[in-house]
């Protein structure tokens, strides 16, 4: 599956499901670690271990092979390694405490309802 297929997937995932506040970000201008971070939040550790395994689980229905995990748990903060693309999945206070968006400020932000947008039809 090509990275922006794999974005679109996981966004939709995370939407439906209920993430806040998901940001995509292309970052493969300014590292080698993935083209594309997607940051999401869940108001509790429920929420975050929900996202990530309805993540995992809608990916795993389109044949994406599961990606590695990280920060499970203690599910504060959880990593999905797709490769090209990286799902971080945060507790709010979290995500605020990393600030992930300053940190790859360089990164170009694109808009997450842009994958969105052939869903309602």
């Amino acid at each position: 599956m090509e990275s922006m297929e794999l974005v679109k997937a996981i966004v939709r995932s995370l939407d439906t499901h209920k993430a806040q506040d998901i940001r995509v970000l292309e970052v493969g201008e300014v590292t080698s670690l993935a083209d594309y971070f997607i940051v999401a939040s869940a108001t509790s550790t429920t929420g975050v271990r929900a996202l990530t395994d309805y993540v995992d689980t809608d990916l795993g229905k389109l044949n994406v092979p599961s990606p590695r995990v990280e920060g499970y748990q203690t599910l504060l903060w959880t990593l999905l390694d797709y490769g090209t693309v990286v799902v971080h999945i945060f507790l709010d206070n979290t995500r605020e405490f990393y600030d992930l968006e300053r940190l790859w400020q360089d990164a170009r932000p694109l808009d997450p309802a842009m994958f969105l947008e052939d869903e309602e039809s």
